[in-house]
């Protein structure tokens, strides 16, 4: 074995194995910008991280994105919308999430699985016998090592969304989901909190009802307890 690939093999001993993190919660609770956050962070631990999205991440799932977002599929039913997120989820999983889970590098999600049974499973009302069939077609194995799930007051987070859709709205970027009634955000939120207390060994519940900074060091921390070979120093 020449040193070379002997050095190769050490370095990745060293490497904490990849892991596959989601973000799930309500609208306006600041998933995006702590997945970017998180990111940052494992990069700052030399781990290679990547930030993706769902519906999206890949461009036949970006299409699908657009296409639901922007309310076309909408009348076709819950069901319908269901079928849509996994379809973009098997391309997603296939062409990025897998692969880089593969060659060793963190994957980090803006949504996954948990959104399709919240949005379009509980609180949509689709069947969960359905909703199971489709998780399992997409993820082929590939579920999330933690979900983070962001709480918040339904009310706050409209006072979030408000701000922000103002400057949405002139770019035509506001999605239907976001314009559901306050009462349909509530029980979204109820329909969440149900699924994380239903998988308490894959989720952590936080309060995202405090600074992006404060947020950020919250998150942190339950990564570093789910998975506290980050704790440990990396030899040079």
């Amino acid at each position: 074995m020449t040193k070379v690939k002997q050095k190769a093999i050490a370095k990745a001993k060293l490497m904490p194995k990849a892991r596959f993190i989601t973000f799930e919660g309500g609208e306006g609770v600041g998933k995006s910008t702590q997945a970017k956050r998180l990111v940052n962070s494992l990069k700052n631990k030399a781990i290679m991280a990547v930030r993706t999205r769902e519906p999206g991440g890949t461009p036949k799932a970006e299409a699908i994105r657009s296409f639901i977002l922007q309310g076309k599929s909408e009348s076709w039913g819950a069901g319908a919308e269901a079928i849509l997120f996994a379809s973009a989820r098997l391309d997603h999983v296939n062409e990025l999430i897998a692969p880089n889970l593969k060659k060793g590098t963190w994957v980090i999600s803006d949504r996954f699985l948990d959104s399709t049974r919240a949005y379009q499973g509980l609180t949509g009302g689709v069947n969960d016998t359905l909703i199971s069939a489709l998780e399992e077609l997409a993820l082929n194995d590939n579920n999330p090592d933690l979900t983070i799930l962001l709480d918040m007051d339904p009310k706050k987070a409209f006072q979030r969304m408000r701000t922000r859709d103002a400057d949405k709205s002139l770019a035509g970027e506001v999605d239907r989901f976001e314009k559901e009634n306050l009462d349909w955000h509530i029980k979204l939120r109820e329909n969440f909190i149900k699924i994380a207390n239903n998988n308490t060994k894959r989720f952590v519940i936080i309060s995202a009802d405090k600074s992006e900074e404060d947020l950020a060091k919250a998150i942190w921390q339950a990564v570093v307890s789910k998975f506290p070979e980050l704790k440990e120093e990396k030899k040079t």
